[in-house]
């Protein structure tokens, strides 16, 4: 299940970990190492970079919807993920694209050391 990160402490710790940038967005994942792993914890952030109010929000749109389509197959159980919308890019990749951005990430995430 996911769960959405609301914290700025989660979001903080989640930038020390492991992170992955591909062209419509940046993954940022890290393992919560808790002894019974629980749901997917996800977040999403667009920076003022990424444009005005109406930008960001469809920024995050499609981000959100990029999650809850790869993150229940592909993502693991215990690991928080936070999604960084990326400027002119994340409103205007092809959805597809994206899809496939998210995919690379994933498997680029989970493969590196642990």
């Amino acid at each position: 299940m996911l769960v959405t990160l609301t914290k700025r402490a989660d979001f903080l710790t989640a930038a020390r970990a492991r992170r992955q940038a591909t062209d419509g967005f940046t993954l940022q994942a890290r393992n919560r190492n808790e002894a019974t792993p629980g749901d997917i914890r996800i977040g999403f952030t667009c920076s003022k970079k990424v444009g005005n109010a109406v930008a960001r929000n469809r920024a995050k749109r499609r981000l959100r919807e990029v999650a809850r389509e790869v993150l229940p197959a592909q993502g693991k159980a215990g690991w928080d993920y936070v999604l960084i919308g990326r400027p002119e890019k994340t409103a205007n990749r092809p959805y597809s694209e994206l899809l496939g951005d998210m995919r690379y990430a994933l498997k680029r995430v989970h493969e590196g050391r642990k």
